[in-house]
């Protein structure tokens, strides 16, 4: 009998693909996912815990799924409410306090036990927590075979992390770095290809650290990766996500100068323009290596575009570090990028620093940071205005007759033209720009 399943995903790229494999996982249980939470039978709300706001929002959601759970219960039916992700590793006994309710806490790295505690919860009743760091790693437990993810998927290659920034809980939440074998990256690769998929784009806490098993017994890295990925026939477009600078090599430079595949765009956080602020969070680069990494990024791909992450507010960032920061960004340049206040996470070394930067202050900071990052933003997109892009086409727009894809940097492009182009690339004259996306005409 089929049951309904319904799944919100908080935060990360990575969270979309541990939400995707976990509907896979329950397949086999009955379940189909559903896009309401109305009426289903069991809800899951897969988290993240990187900021105090998208764990608090977690709280309020599972009030309202509250009401509908007895809503059901009052119609003799039940629906089990699931927390999953790094919330649920973070706060296992706060969301038991505050949500008795909850039927299911489950880790990021445990979600492959979800079919063996939805069957203790329904028996005994009651709530069943696995927040543990399992031996065998998930992926080995999980469904081999994926249904078709569309034109544009995600797979995960390497998990956790080891760099312990002071103000991050993914060493906690998501524990040491895990890189799955190249071969099983592979497999999952080629069955997507075969299934339609003509981009992917490769998720890790800090991909370009990965350091997987490879097929000859050596250690692959994240460029060799890459060059074989790029082999798969309808394989058109590769991406990954995130990296960090510090683990940018000499391997890496040369696929985005040598790998037509891997498209010029690139996120790499550096989250501070400061030096003081940066050995603060323990991110082990400084401003001159981040500079040195872009400049040969650039080198080996003139066309390259960045996008970044940053924080204001930090512990102990004085106004220099704030100037320093703007400085910092005007230099570089980014396409894109994703700025928020320091948010003090319980745990982290951070949270217990006694500089604690003001409230009011570190909403000044981050408008006017945000200010600088949007002019970047809208400039990159109107320097594409009279180009003609690669554009890979996805879904049917929002209007009659209208398409959209994604440009090479990851822009959304809307097009007038046939839906049979979905799923393929086609080039596109670029004829008008907005904050955040483009519009043009198929290219004659």
């Amino acid at each position: 009998m089929s049951k309904r399943l319904f799944i919100s995903t908080y935060g990360c790229q990575m969270n979309v693909y541990d939400s995707s494999r976990m509907a896979e996982l329950l397949a086999p249980c009955g379940y189909r996912r559903t896009e309401s939470a109305e009426d289903a039978d069991l809800v899951i709300l897969n988290t993240c815990h990187i900021r105090e706001k998208a764990a608090e929002k977690v709280y309020s959601e599972l009030g309202r799924l509250r009401a509908l759970q007895q809503r059901k219960a009052r119609r003799g039916g039940r629906m089990l409410i699931a927390v999953a992700g790094c919330v649920a590793q973070a706060e296992g006994a706060e969301i038991r306090w505050r949500a008795p309710f909850v039927d299911l806490v489950v880790g990021p790295q445990a979600y492959q036990n979800l079919p063996a505690m939805i069957e203790q919860a329904l028996a005994a009743g009651t709530a069943v927590v696995d927040t543990g760091f399992p031996q065998v790693p998930k992926f080995d437990r999980l469904p081999r075979a994926r249904p078709g993810q569309g034109v544009s998927a995600f797979v995960t290659v390497q998990e956790g992390c080891d760099k312990f920034c002071t103000f991050c809980v993914v060493p906690y939440t998501r524990g040491a770095e895990y890189s799955r074998p190249a071969a099983a990256i592979i497999a999952e690769a080629r069955q997507l290809s075969d299934q339609g998929t003509c981009e992917i784009t490769l998720l890790g806490q800090n991909v370009n650290a990965y350091h997987g098993a490879g097929p000859d017994g050596r250690e692959w890295g994240l460029a060799r990766l890459i060059v074989e990925l790029a082999e798969l026939p309808g394989i058109s477009r590769l991406r990954y996500t995130t990296s960090h600078p510090r683990d940018v090599d000499d391997a890496l430079i040369a696929a985005h100068r040598d790998v037509p595949q891997l498209m010029p765009f690139l996120h790499l956080p550096v989250q501070s323009g400061s030096d003081r602020v940066l050995a603060a969070m323990n991110r082990r680069h400084t401003t001159d290596d981040y500079r040195r990494v872009v400049e040969r990024l650039r080198a080996a791909r003139p066309d390259l575009a960045l996008s970044t992450d940053l924080i204001v507010g930090f512990p102990g960032e004085s106004e220099a570090d704030f100037r320093a920061t703007l400085d910092f960004v005007a230099e570089i340049g980014f396409a894109q990028a994703f700025s928020f206040k320091y948010s003090p996470r319980p745990g982290t070394p951070a949270a217990a620093a006694a500089d604690q930067v003001p409230e009011a202050t570190k909403v000044e900071r981050l408008a006017e940071l945000q200010t600088l990052l949007g002019a970047q933003q809208r400039r990159f997109n109107r320097d594409c205005v009279g180009k003609t892009l690669p554009v890979l086409f996805e879904k049917p727009g929002r209007h009659p007759g209208q398409i959209v894809g994604r440009s090479p940097y990851l822009q959304s492009v809307h097009v007038s033209a046939d839906s049979s182009l979905i799923g393929r690339t086609a080039p596109v004259r670029i004829l008008n720009a907005g904050p955040n996306s483009l519009g043009g005409a198929l290219a004659q």
